[in-house]
């Protein structure tokens, strides 16, 4: 499974409101048509709190996380490579978009994902993370499966999965390098509600976890999200 995500800023002079109307009903619609789509999601960024962590936060300013799912990455990269739906997405964006990165992603669920009707009503987390300049990429893709272990033992996590980060376009349709977009993984954690958030971030359980991220991250940068299923 391959995923697709949309790092997306609004247009300063679109309410949030406007916004998340436009794209969901405008531009979901347009989006869901992609060929071999096998799942939409919509993230509406509710909140920029890092709540229960201590950490500096990159850059990233979005409004929005959109995660359109593939059986592979040839999949994904034929639905939007050239191809007439292609142009007029790329139209729709300019028209309501300010900024837009694209991320392509291998994720790994390590807390299973509730179904939908009962996921509706959790809180739900993601985070843009980077490592420290001195780990490598091998080195971070094996401390993270470590890190995924120590997550699985905090209390009050309903569910958690991790997005490794394999493909960067910082401009649409134009891959770049880490360096022109340094991110290495995008987390999504669900929980009962923010109490139950910073509960098990404050746990004992939850210190040793985020120790442990100190090791091999420089950066959490974190975003509460409303989800919607478009696909």
């Amino acid at each position: 499974m391959t995923v697709r995500m949309g790092l997306i800023r609004k247009k300063a002079d679109w309410t949030l409101e406007d916004f998340d109307a436009y794209w969901h009903a405008s531009h979901g619609s347009l989006a869901r048509r992609a060929p071999q789509l096998r799942e939409y999601w919509q993230n509406l960024v509710l909140d920029r709190l890092q709540r229960g962590i201590e950490f500096d936060r990159g850059p990233w300013e979005l409004d929005g996380i959109s995660q359109l799912r593939f059986d592979d990455a040839s999949q994904s990269a034929q639905a939007f490579d050239g191809s007439a739906l292609a142009a007029e997405l790329l139209q729709d964006e300019q028209y309501f978009l300010d900024g837009l990165h694209i991320v392509t992603a291998e994720p790994t669920v390590v807390i299973a994902i509730p179904a939908q009707q009962d996921r509706s009503a959790l809180l739900k987390r993601m985070s843009i993370i980077t490592r420290l300049p001195s780990v490598s990429e091998e080195d971070f893709r094996r401390e993270w499966t470590i890190h995924g272990e120590l997550v699985r033992r905090m209390a009050g996590v309903s569910a958690y999965r991790q997005n490794v980060i394999v493909g960067r376009e910082r401009v649409k349709g134009l891959p770049c390098s880490y360096d022109e977009l340094p991110m290495d993984g995008i987390v999504e954690l669900w929980f009962k509600d923010a109490a139950t958030l910073e509960a098990a971030f404050n746990s004992q359980a939850g210190r040793k976890t985020m120790a442990h991220a100190k090791t091999f991250l420089s950066q959490i940068t974190a975003f509460v999200v409303g989800e919607r299923k478009i696909l």
